[in-house]
């Protein structure tokens, strides 16, 4: 019986620590949701005018804002199941009590990329967002043919001369000039938890399997 113990004891912790990583990420998996519901919820929330000050913390918070677009704008990179490839156009965007923000307008195909987009009037329902997309692989915008690859607020507010602020719209009342706006929504945020706790159990399950066959190969030896 004592050449079984050590193995055994082997197996009984290694599933032990493998079954607790995937309670662990179930308890993760609870928590995502619950916080995906509530920025839901904040998403859908009935929207404000923008506050006199702004700062990251207020990510997703539903507002009004009215003013002229300045006619810069900045092409981000992206795509859409039903159109395909195409630009996020960011707009440089003056309120009617003179803030200079940004405003994502929202989507445009390859093909309308450079259309003239001269300022306008316009009445916006959105969200302020500080989309977090810029990794350390993500190249440099290319400025002479104003494409950029991620939606970094610093630098394009800094390119547009504008205050750190994005408003995302969700409705546009005026000429939108072609382009479709794309309301914030969760289906971005990342939530794999589940798929995490399945590998686990999965790795425990192997752990398992492995520990009887060892055990068994031992009762197998004749001494």
């Amino acid at each position: 019986m004592r050449r079984y113990l050590f193995p055994l004891i082997v197996g009984v912790l290694g599933c032990a620590i493998l079954i607790s990583l995937g309670l662990w990420q179930l308890r993760r998996l609870e928590w995502k949701e619950d916080m995906i519901a509530r920025i839901q919820n904040g998403i859908e929330a009935a929207p404000v005018p923008l506050p006199p000050a702004v700062d990251p913390t207020m990510k997703y918070l539903p507002v009004t804002v009215s003013g002229t677009t300045t006619g810069d704008e900045i092409d981000v990179l992206s795509g859409t199941r039903e159109s395909g490839g195409g630009y996020q156009v960011v707009s440089g965007f003056v309120t009617d009590d003179g803030r200079r923000i940004l405003l994502d307008r929202g989507f445009v195909d390859q093909d309308h990329k450079r259309d003239p987009r001269p300022a306008v009037r316009l009445e916006v329902a959105g969200n302020l967002h500080w989309p977090q997309e810029k990794g350390s692989a993500t190249p440099a915008p290319n400025l002479s043919e104003n494409i950029w690859f991620a939606r970094d607020v610093p630098a394009m507010a800094e390119t547009l001369g504008t205050q750190p602020i994005l408003v995302v719209a969700a409705e546009v009342r005026g000429d939108a000039q072609g382009v479709a706006p794309i309301p914030l929504a969760v289906e971005g945020i990342p939530n794999n938890h589940l798929g995490y706790a399945v590998q686990w159990f999965m790795f425990a399950a192997v752990w398992a399997g492995m520990t009887v066959a060892l055990i068994w190969r031992i009762r197998q030896r004749k001494f």
